[in-house]
């Protein structure tokens, strides 16, 4: 039997069979639908991110933090769903698209709720968007079972099943006392990410390597998007209140430095030529929690601390800036151990970035200049990190020519 190839998984018609694609598949590539499913995600990202700026600017981080790290999960993990089954079983036909777009309403659902959750633990309406969401994917699972056969079938039936039962677990968010929750959310975390290492033990589904990897790199340019555009309301909007434009260029221009930094950092490896098994794959994919979560953050936190700038905030100097240096470091370290160091060669290369995260959290101390000077150490980091690389090329290109003795 051949390859599949791209025009064979077109839109073709309202129904179509929905065949597993396969890992070797040339040419395989995002899809307007899984961008713009990419794109609603924005929206719930956003959400948490403005809640957790007023949550830290009201010197409420003991209630904002776990708020945000709970809320970002349940708009990962959805992402994360849809992402790998979309690598495996995209039909693109009728019925396909339909079912995302309903998913897509379950993303929109689920962001109106953000505010709720965080204001009062209220996760009424997060619930129900993660229902709405649910259900169709768990449509699209059993729609894969009923085309697959024998090992590929039990998989599908297996996703199916896990991922109804973690629904139906969820309900502790709406039935249990306030102080369970924050331990429900563990329990049930635990129990989200072990459904695909179970449903998968037998056999491997046909996720594509370079497909998923462009499908985190997309998402990781959407969140950093997400930071620049959050960043540029809250500078402008300070600026029209305020006018004081030179308290918040220092901050803003750190704040982009950080943010180029972030982009060069993650997309400096071809990572999709690490993915060559589940394990491997489960584990970066899993890890792309802390990435994507503290990228969103870094907005989050120039945020805070252009409100404390301009007095609007309730914290100290020291407070704000950590808002900023601690995401920022986080992602540094989350991007090196679970992304970039696969492709580091040699001792030097590998401690560029553990190293930089380190100097990035001693810039917290440095009062209003800490943003200004974690950008330069950001662009540091990334201007160490070219040179290490082009001289080991070098090198190494010197080597290849040098006649053998």
């Amino acid at each position: 039997m051949s390859e599949p190839t791209p025009a064979s998984h077109g839109s073709g018609g309202v129904l179509r069979r929905m065949t597993e694609r396969g890992r070797e598949e040339a040419h395989r590539t995002a899809t307007p639908l899984e961008l713009f499913f990419d794109l609603c995600f924005v929206v719930a990202v956003a959400q948490a991110g403005r809640q957790l700026v007023h949550a830290l600017a009201e010197d409420h981080p003991a209630t904002g933090l776990p708020g945000y790290l709970m809320v970002f999960f349940a708009v990962w993990w959805a992402w994360v769903n849809f992402s790998w089954f979309s690598s495996a079983y995209d039909t693109d036909d009728v019925l396909y698209r339909v079912v995302t777009l309903v998913q897509m309403a379950g993303v929109l659902i689920l962001a109106a709720g953000v505010p709720r959750a965080f204001d009062g633990s209220d996760f009424t309406v997060v619930w129900f968007g993660y229902l709405v969401m649910r259900l169709a994917m768990v449509t699209q699972w059993l729609r894969a079972a009923h085309a697959g056969r024998g090992e590929e079938r039990r998989t599908a039936l297996r996703y199916a099943v896990g991922v109804s039962l973690c629904q139906v677990g969820w309900l502790g968010l709406l039935l249990l006392p306030q102080q369970a929750k924050p331990w429900l959310f563990l329990v049930m975390e635990v129990a989200e990410m072990s459904v695909p290492a179970i449903a998968e033990l037998r056999r491997q589904t046909g996720w594509h390597p370079h497909h998923i990897a462009e499908r985190y790199g997309l998402f990781t340019i959407i969140v950093l998007g997400e930071t620049v555009s959050a960043a540029t309301v809250a500078v402008q909007s300070a600026v029209d209140e305020h006018e004081a434009l030179g308290t918040l260029l220092p901050i803003a221009g750190g704040g982009l430095l950080i943010i180029f930094a972030a982009y060069w950092i993650y997309f400096a490896v071809p990572i999709h030529l690490h993915l060559a098994s589940n394990r491997q794959a489960f584990l970066w994919g899993y890890g792309h929690y802390f990435v994507f979560g503290s990228a969103a953050a870094i907005g989050a936190g120039i945020e805070v601390a252009i409100e404390e700038a301009v007095g609007k905030a309730h914290i100290s100097t020291f407070a704000a800036s950590g808002a900023v240096t601690v995401a920022t470091a986080l992602f540094m370290f989350s991007a090196w151990l679970i992304h970039s160091r696969h492709h580091k060669r040699g001792l030097a290369q590998q401690l560029v970035l553990p190293v930089s995260a380190v100097l990035v959290l001693a810039c917290t101390f440095a009062g209003h200049a800490a943003v200004l000077l974690a950008g330069l150490v950001s662009a540091a980091t990334v201007a160490v990190g070219v040179f290490l690389t082009t001289r080991r090329a070098a090198v190494e290109a010197t080597a290849a020519d040098t006649p053998q003795t």
